[in-house]
This record gives C-alpha cells, sequence and structure tokens, in this order.
C-alpha cells in the first residue's frame, strides 16, 4: 500500500468517515496555502469533529420519538394565545431545562400546545440534551406492562435520565384511580430535578379528577411555567379559510 491507502485504511479502522471523503480536498487546500503539517491535521480533525456532532445532534432527534418534526420558528406568535407570546421567547432559551422546571401547557385542542412542545424539544436535542417524547397514554401502558413483566425499576431508571420529558395529551383519554396513582407516581421521580412538559386539555379546576394526591400535585407545577393555551383553533381557522377561497 502506498501511504494515501494506509491513509484511508487507518481512517476506515479508525471509523473517520469523513477524514477518507475529504482527504484530497483538505491535501489539496494545504498545497495551495502551503499550510504546515500542524494545520493540515487540524482540518482534517475539525471537519471530522463536525460531521460528528451533527450527527448527534440528529441521533438525538430520531431516539426522542417525535411523532413529527415542528419548530419553533414555525409558529407564528402573533396568532396565539397572549401567554404563548409572552412565554414562548423565554423558553426558547432553554435555560428552564438546566434549572429543571417544568412547563404545564393547558387549554383546548388546536391551539398549538402540541407543536410548542414538540419544537421546545427538538431545539433541547439541537442544544446537546436529551429528550423523550411519549402521550400520557403510551406511557401509561408502558408503566403497567413494566409492572406486570417486574421490569418498572429498568423503566424508572431511564425515565429519570432524560433532560427533559414530553408528556403530551393528558386527559384526552381518562383512566381509573390506580392508573392515575401509576402515571403521577412516575412523573414524580423527575420532581425538581428534570424538567417535564405536560400539555393537557383539562383546566386546572379539573385536575382533581385524575391527580387525587394535592401534595404531588403541587409537586408538578411548583416553579413550573403555567401557559393558559385557550383560544381559538389553528384548524378551525384553516377550515374558515380554506371554505373561505372555495366559496370565491
Amino acid at each position: 500500500m502506498n501511504d494515501k491507502e494506509l491513509i484511508l485504511h487507518y481512517a476506515r479502522d479508525l471509523k473517520l468517515g469523513i477524514v477518507r471523503d475529504i482527504i484530497d480536498d483538505v491535501v489539496s487546500d494545504a498545497v495551495q496555502n502551503q499550510w504546515d503539517y500542524w494545520r493540515f491535521l487540524c482540518e482534517l480533525l475539525r471537519q471530522e469533529a463536525e460531521h460528528r456532532a451533527e450527527a448527534r445532534k440528529y441521533q438525538r432527534i430520531r431516539k426522542a420519538g417525535f411523532p413529527q418534526m415542528k419548530y419553533l420558528q414555525e409558529l407564528v406568535l402573533e396568532d396565539m394565545p397572549e401567554d404563548a407570546r409572552r412565554l414562548i421567547p423565554e423558553l426558547g432559551t432553554l435555560d428552564f431545562v438546566k434549572e429543571g422546571r417544568n412547563i404545564v401547557m393547558y387549554g383546548n385542542p388546536g391551539t398549538g400546545k402540541t407543536h410548542t412542545a414538540i419544537g421546545l424539544g427538538i431545539k433541547a436535542c439541537m442544544e446537546g440534551h436529551s429528550v423523550y417524547f411519549t402521550t400520557v397514554p403510551h406511557l401509561l401502558t408502558q408503566i403497567r406492562e413494566a409492572k406486570n413483566s417486574r421490569t418498572l425499576q429498568l423503566l424508572e431508571a431511564r425515565f429519570k435520565k432524560f433532560d427533559l420529558v414530553i408528556c403530551d395529551e393528558m386527559g384526552y383519554v381518562s383512566f381509573d384511580k390506580e392508573g392515575a396513582e401509576l402515571l403521577f407516581s412516575h412523573l414524580s421521580l423527575r420532581a425538581g430535578l428534570r424538567s417535564i412538559i405536560i400539555t393537557t386539555n383539562l383546566p386546572f379546576t379539573r385536575w382533581e379528577e385524575i391527580i387525587k394526591d394535592k401534595v404531588l400535585c403541587s409537586a408538578l407545577v411548583d416553579r413550573a411555567f403555567l401557559m393558559n393555551m385557550t383560544g381559538q383553533s389553528f384548524r378551525v381557522r384553516e377550515t374558515k379559510l380554506l371554505a373561505g377561497k372555495l366559496v370565491k
């Protein structure tokens, strides 16, 4: 093997995929700009490191389990409820994740709760945080199955490690007393330690229907950002706009 073949061989063994792809271009730049060996090696490793960092961002997004890709910049703040207009810029800094604070978004369907939650989750992934997205009905099913198979401790250990957990659709499907106790006991594992985003169509006046433990309820909302998302449904608004265009 000549020197180039050996470099490609070593790069393959060391899993330096970008080095293998860019070696010819970097050598050409080094010759043209008269780089010394240190500058040449630095450029190779810089591009490899940047590619890996970018790949890790999308790996975190994939592992988070988002049902769809929704971004904060797609939101039209002027069309959103007052609390959203006021709080989203602050929440977009992700300081709430670093501080282990929760967010509770409540209000009628179609006002951007899930979109906002996913947008915050994707931004958290892009900035190096581990995120898990789930619906409350799915999470409860996981908890019941883990309890029945005696793997609940493993599930709890994984659940506690995420920097941010998004629990979507609380209250959309009713559950019994045992289910409520299992769910909120599970959520309490993160209380005061790691962040949770909860989206719900239930106003706080009805939370007592599913949370019998007032101490636990207080722990979930203590220091939390409470975002009232009651407003006109985006879906209803889009339907009306479409209907207006069809009439014309």
